[in-house]
């Protein structure tokens, strides 16, 4: 993530002047190769943590319609089917469902209420869920669980009691489009390392079965890692985060992932136009206080216009819309 690009760039610097300090980079899922590049072929360790064997299958036919050839099967139905086949097996153990955003939550958890036998609990897992309910999926119930999550129980959670995995194999990434100059939200195929967390969801406490609802052959064509933010993100609100932390110039901090020049020239070209930096894409003291704002640059620019034009109540509501994810 971008956060993430900052503090690798920033410590990068620092390790320079600071001989002594040692960085510990971890995680399951990078490209080591490169974060040892990065970082001057730093050595790289690998550790295997206690895990159970997971098997791999691939259901893409779960998506087609037998009776009717051109057809297709919604995704809730798909992943009814795959959970069918998990009951058939009747061995114990919890379910874990990856599904790309809380519309298609609420659809699959309304399908697999109506489609189910009793002994089964359908929980769903996403970020405007209350904490008790969230909660919910921590504590293990007298029945089987089917957990119904975005791409948070990838990395960020770890559900217990887990035995089976189905992925979708999508996500919602948010991309900025360049020529519209907006973000957009878009359902795209997750990559293999994302497609590999994911298996290894299931093999935690014993051996595990992950299906995923597409075939082998796409899961190969994927590419291996998923995409930098900072190479689909618009560039304004981080030019404004590096001048205001006095970072330098984005063309010489060292990016392990370094954007593009177009993207460059773009995020500065909105920022003199939202009148943040001047001519000599200099800081000017309107920037200064949109730095500070935990908001989108634009929508930061709306609010400081709205003090000044006294409707800041209003402009409140319509920036909190349009912040909603």
């Amino acid at each position: 993530s971008l956060n993430i690009d900052f503090l690798l760039g920033y410590l990068k610097r620092l390790v320079a002047t600071r001989p002594e300090l040692k960085v510990i980079v971890t995680s399951a899922t990078i490209d080591t190769q490169r974060f040892s590049d990065f970082f001057g072929g730093a050595p790289v360790i690998e550790v295997s943590g206690r895990t159970y064997p997971v098997e791999v299958r691939y259901r893409p036919g779960f998506l087609e319609n037998p009776d009717e050839d051109d057809e297709p099967v919604d995704m809730p139905e798909a992943i009814a089917k795959a959970v069918d086949e998990i009951a058939r097996e009747s061995r114990g153990g919890d379910i874990l469902v990856f599904l790309p955003g809380e519309r298609e939550i609420r659809e699959t958890a309304e399908t697999l209420r109506k489609h189910h036998p009793k002994g089964t609990e359908i929980l769903p897992l996403f970020s405007r869920l209350s904490a008790e309910e969230q909660d919910r999926v921590f504590e293990p119930g007298g029945q089987r669980r089917i957990v119904l999550a975005t791409n948070v129980a990838e990395t960020s959670l770890t559900v217990p009691g887990i035995h089976y995995v189905i992925d979708t194999g999508l996500a919602r990434v948010k991309r900025f489009s360049p020529r519209q100059k907006i973000d957009q939200l878009r359902i795209e195929p997750v990559s293999q390392a994302a497609a590999k967390q994911r298996a290894g969801r299931c093999g935690r406490v014993a051996s595990g079965v992950a299906i995923r609802l597409y075939a082998e052959e796409d899961f190969e064509a994927r590419p291996d890692f998923t995409t930098p933010e900072i190479l689909r993100t618009s560039l304004a609100s981080v030019i404004l985060r590096m001048a205001a932390l006095e970072l330098g110039e984005i063309a010489a901090f060292p990016f392990l992932e370094p954007p593009t020049p177009r993207q460059v020239d773009d995020g500065y070209k909105s920022l003199f136009e939202l009148g943040a930096i001047d001519e000599r894409r200099a800081l000017t003291p309107l920037g200064r206080e949109l730095a500070n704002l935990p908001v989108d640059p634009r929508i930061g620019r709306m609010l400081l216009a709205a003090r000044e034009f006294n409707c800041l109540c209003e402009m409140l509501i319509l920036a909190s819309a349009l912040s909603i994810q």
